[in-house]
């Protein structure tokens, strides 16, 4: 069956399904509104008005990234992994009939986690939400997940779109590693003094050149980026190391906590950190850090997109948690 006016014509592909917009095909079926249609064989039924036509959404993902190689797929193709990359788009075309492509907020590195991750993707065919959520979920491996899905404008996109991207890097500071916690946060033996981590880090505020934070295989156009936000606070036997801003160098953050490392051990001076900024020169700095503690937590967006507050945290340890119930238990800068 069909109409003249196409206007008033829905497909749904691969449903052999033809959904006449007029009035009188609408009606209440307890307290939802669904649409009558026809089906190939003529025979009249019921969609519920949840399904929602194809288009851009934007999704957030958590996942533990030390199976991968990185969010990236090319990078599969090197190191004999996988990429995150690949397995969400086979996710999202099992569910959507067709090839479906994410674009991602932030690129993380094999090893690197994310709670929050941002990416879009657009989608072909007319879908309930929850089958962006639930349905993506159920053919992804278990260490990916999606949490949210949300319709956006074309004029959306995850990458070019963010204002500002969220880092946290978790460093277990205690004399033996954890068997527990192995691949989830970093570890480092010698007592770290967070008061002059976060006292050094201070320094990395605003916009600067951050050429000495830099990894050679870099291939961003400039080296200037703005962090808006930073601290390094200690809770028990881990420290919690947070950077904002509006974009990240490759390796960026690894490398500022492996110089703040060197100066939380006293190995360097509080004021070494400036001197390095002012340098401009990798091969001065620290060691970059390994990836196992750094999660991607989220990122900003310009609210005429109207999306919520995308950020999440990670969290380790019984005071974080009893912190973040309203028990603050060591949760200072510098205390034990």
């Amino acid at each position: 069956m069909s109409s003249k006016n196409p206007k008033r014509t829905l497909f749904w592909k691969n449903c052999n399904i033809c959904l006449i917009l007029k009035p009188k095909y609408i009606s209440i079926a307890g307290n939802h509104p669904v649409a009558r249609f026809f089906t190939a064989d003529g025979t009249m039924s019921t969609m519920p008005s949840n399904i929602l036509p194809a288009g851009r959404f934007a999704l957030v993902l958590e996942y533990f990234g030390a199976p991968y190689c990185g969010w990236q797929t090319q990078d599969g193709q090197r190191s004999g992994k996988v990429s995150i990359q690949q397995k969400l788009e086979y996710a999202l075309t099992q569910i959507a009939g067709a090839p479906v492509q994410a674009i991602v907020s932030g690129r993380t590195d094999a090893g690197v986690h994310a709670t929050a991750q941002v990416c879009h993707a657009d989608v072909p065919t007319a879908r309930p939400l929850s089958a962006w959520v639930r349905g993506v979920n159920a053919h992804l491996p278990k260490d990916i997940a999606v949490l949210n899905a949300y319709p956006v404008d074309e004029g959306f996109h995850a990458r070019f779109s963010a204002a500002t991207r969220h880092y946290t890097y978790w460093i277990e500071n205690r004399p033996q590693r954890s068997g527990l916690l192995s691949g989830r946060v970093g570890w480092h033996h010698h007592w770290l003094d967070a008061a002059r981590m976060h006292e050094a880090a201070l320094a990395l505020l605003g916009t600067h050149d951050f050429s000495s934070f830099r990894a050679a295989e870099c291939q961003a156009k400039t080296p200037i980026r703005t962090i808006t936000e930073i601290s390094i606070v200690r809770d028990g036997d881990f420290i919690c190391c947070t950077l904002s801003g509006n974009a990240f160098l490759y390796h960026m953050v690894r490398n500022i906590v492996g110089a703040l490392l060197w100066i939380g051990t006293g190995k360097r001076p509080v004021t070494w950190m400036v001197e390095i900024l002012h340098r401009q020169n990798r091969t001065l700095a620290a060691p970059t850090f390994s990836a196992e503690g750094l999660y991607f937590c989220g990122a900003d967006y310009d609210k005429a997109f109207n999306l919520p507050s995308i950020r999440r945290m990670p969290q380790f340890g019984l005071s974080y948690m009893n912190s973040a119930a309203g028990s603050p238990h060591n949760k200072q800068v510098g205390v034990k």
